[in-house]
């Protein structure tokens, strides 16, 4: 452990000794935030990564280095901990500048330290804990974070992250009946947490686009319309984020839930008598109707 920690630092100290580390005009100029894509933008309350936060993104996904990808185009220093499988070739496809990271693949039963080490001389650090940190060394992890003004990004779930991202939906396109290949994957992501963060915001995506981007995407088609058995799960996830990605009875739905009142009088009550049977009248007009004729 004392070895891996002592090569972290040496690196960092080697960073830093060549004036390479946290250009901070440079990468986010005008306020503390660190760039992000520009697909990403409105998932995020300050449009950015706010310095000294912890951001958990769930599972490791393509969505945890598309995080990083922005600060990293404009001059960030970057390290990725714990990630076998992202290395430079996979970082500089997923839009990372290999110039300006650090890979660890594999930090040992000391990965706290490294972490803390790398946080001190990069913007950014990409993490996947081998296992879930003491809660004593997770709050010293995040006073180092904020203490050296950078941002750590967790694959994986973590007590206390500012930010929290979730992929409540996804789609695979190219795959015909039987035939094709793997073209693109359209998914929708949700992001919450604390403070002004704490209103969910979710976004379709391209993740990645048919040409590797990540770009914004339109609904999948299945978001434009349920069918009957899957209404009260899209009703679930309309309320969650306070609205519904397609229009028609979902987004009304959610927009009351954003509102705090029913679409219709009796309609909340009827979707989740409908959610215990596994569906949902076909609209609130229809519904309304019904009740009323």
């Amino acid at each position: 452990m004392g070895a891996e920690v002592a090569q972290v630092t040496q690196v960092t100290q080697a960073t830093q000794a060549a004036g390479v580390t946290r250009r901070y005009d440079d990468v986010a100029p005008g306020e503390a935030v660190l760039p992000v894509l520009p697909a990403l933008r409105d998932l995020l309350p300050a449009g950015g990564l706010r310095r000294g936060s912890v951001v958990a993104t769930g599972s490791w996904s393509l969505l945890c280095p598309a995080l990083v990808a922005g600060a990293s185009a404009a001059g960030a220093w970057c390290a990725a901990v714990g990630l076998p499988e992202l290395g430079v070739a996979a970082a500089a496809g997923a839009g990372l500048v290999p110039d300006r990271m650090l890979l660890v693949p594999d930090p040992g039963p000391g990965w706290p330290q490294v972490v803390a080490s790398l946080l001190d001389g990069c913007d950014l650090v990409l993490l996947r804990p081998p296992d879930l940190p003491p809660a004593q060394a997770r709050r010293r992890l995040e006073a180092t974070v904020r203490r050296s003004g950078g941002v750590l990004v967790v694959a994986g779930d973590w007590d206390g992250a500012q930010t929290r991202f979730t992929i409540a939906d996804q789609e695979w396109t190219g795959i015909g009946a039987g035939h094709g290949r793997l073209r693109a994957r359209r998914v929708q992501v949700v992001a919450d947490g604390r403070g002004s963060g704490a209103r969910a915001r979710a976004r379709w995506l391209w993740l990645p686009g048919p040409d590797g981007s990540v770009t914004l995407a339109e609904p999948a088609p299945a978001a434009r319309w349920a069918p009957a058995e899957g209404r009260a799960a899209a009703v679930g996830r309309a309320a969650a984020v306070g609205r519904a990605a397609a229009p028609g009875w979902a987004a009304a739905v959610g927009r009351a839930a954003a509102v705090g009142r029913a679409a219709a009088p009796g309609w909340a009550a009827a979707v989740g008598r409908a959610a215990a049977v596994g569906r949902a009248p076909a609209s609130p007009d229809d519904w309304l109707k019904r009740s009323t004729g």
